[in-house]
């Protein structure tokens, strides 16, 4: 599953992505292109022509999935290209959209970048092509997610990454600690563990912008408000504040381990256990199993932490869809390899390669939810999970230059993970620089 990069994503053209009545941007001069109809009719007859499909994905289950559909398919030939990992794809796909040459037919996207392309209407609405149809199929956050704050469906989810708490049992025993059932409890199994021995940590985290949101919106916060071209931000809210004070003391009593996450030491603080805990998205299991090898057995998966004790409330962390360029070609060639690799057969192939579904009929079945990981010491983790996709809250909403602010996290937020700056104080800065750079966008920002 895709990490959250840390490299900032700074002159992708999003003057263009995100100027309001470009017309450059693949919009029309009333605001974007009208709303295709596509039958499934046009779409069989479509497949039976057959043609080349250039999909533009980093997602490695999906070369499976295209190797399948041209086999049942064979008039069409699915040309997989990886473009680069997120951030690298995005600045791809926002140079051929501005050059209007190379834009592919499908495009990886993740949930927290929608709302860039689906406000200046880059992707095309797929409600015309019967999506809207699938709305039950998936779970809450990832459906809330392509839909983008509007009843327009600019996507099909493809997985997604309800949180989960991953903690070392073999750690937790050895010390006697319980297994957090609140953050509040989290923290003082922090103080007991640092206590016992001050070479391990709770957890590691010196400051990443999806994790931030993720708490944020997992304590019913909203900093984000969007209405079209409208935006407020503010993190003073209940839900902020929740968050905010509870990881200052983490902060302050420095039970958090000083580690970047996706490094050497990193992975070596998970396997030798100075890193005791990781909460994180349900797509982690295959990372633990490559990335932290000799540690197989030690770990199990337990409910994220409740804000407030007795609630099930939880969020997601990751996660991307495949949408179609506007720009693009081929849609109802597009539209049908997108339905099949996330609504369709091609579903089933991506969790046999170790995919975590956005699909509820997944998520339910017997035979996904009995499954036992061997690294978690034989546990049936997915039932955790399922159970968390199920409780995160569809009302959460990222900005439409989501990709922006997240690249300018750890110059303002981030600072309160390396300084004596107040977490609250960093979250109040990156407001500022959110609001400032969305007002240079041509946004009514208000705070």
């Amino acid at each position: 599953m895709p990490k959250h990069s840390r490299r900032l994503l700074r002159g992708i053209g999003l003057v263009c992505a995100l100027a309001l009545g470009a017309t450059a941007c693949g919009g029309s001069d009333d605001g974007g292109p009208e709303q295709k109809s596509v039958s499934a009719a046009d779409i069989d007859a479509a497949l039976k022509k057959g043609g080349t499909l250039t999909v533009w994905a980093w997602e490695p289950t999906l070369k499976q999935v295209a190797a399948d559909f041209r086999k049942a398919h064979p008039a069409v030939k699915v040309n997989l290209v990886n473009a680069g990992t997120n951030t690298d794809q995005y600045t791809a796909l926002q140079n051929a959209i501005s050059a209007k040459k190379g834009v592919p037919d499908v495009a990886q996207i993740e949930y927290y970048a929608m709302g860039q392309y689906a406000l200046t209407k880059q992707l095309t609405d797929l409600t015309g092509f019967g999506a809207g149809k699938l709305a039950d199929r998936y779970s809450p956050g990832p459906w809330a997610a392509v839909k983008a704050g509007g009843d327009s469906v600019w996507a099909l989810p493809m997985d997604s990454g309800p949180m989960a708490l991953f903690y070392n049992k073999k750690v937790f025993d050895q010390h006697g600690i319980e297994v957090p059932a609140t953050w509040d409890e989290f923290v003082e199994a922090g103080r007991e563990l640092h206590e016992a021995d001050p070479k391990a940590y709770i957890a590691a985290d010196t400051g990443d912008a999806g994790f931030a949101t993720s708490l944020l919106w997992q304590a019913g916060s909203h900093p984000y408000t969007v209405d079209g071209t409208k935006v407020r931000i503010d993190f003073s809210d209940a839900g902020a504040k929740t968050y905010t004070d509870t990881w200052q003391k983490l902060l302050d009593e420095k039970l958090l381990a000083p580690v970047t996450g996706w490094t050497d030491e990193w992975y070596k603080g998970l396997g030798d256990g100075t890193i005791a805990t990781l909460p994180l998205g349900a797509w982690m299991p295959a990372n633990f199993a490559s990335g932290v090898k000799n540690a197989a057995g030690d770990w199990r998966v337990a409910p994220l932490p409740q804000w407030t004790a007795g609630g099930k409330a939880s969020a997601e962390n990751g996660g991307s869809s495949l949408a179609l360029p506007e720009l693009g070609g081929n849609e109802a060639l597009a539209y049908a390899f997108t339905e099949y690799a996330n609504a369709g057969e091609g579903v089933r192939t991506r969790l046999a390669g170790g995919a975590f579904p956005a699909t509820t009929e997944e998520l339910n079945s017997p035979e996904f939810q009995e499954t036992k990981f061997p690294y978690f010491g034989g546990q049936q983790a997915n039932k955790i999970f399922a159970e968390s996709a199920a409780n995160v809250a569809d009302d959460w909403s990222y900005l439409p230059y989501q990709v922006y602010a997240n690249s300018v996290f750890n110059d303002t937020a981030g600072k309160a993970y390396v300084s004596g700056t107040k977490l609250a104080d960093g979250l109040k800065a990156w407001q500022n620089a959110s609001v400032k750079y969305g007002t240079q966008q041509g946004f009514t920002v208000e705070k």
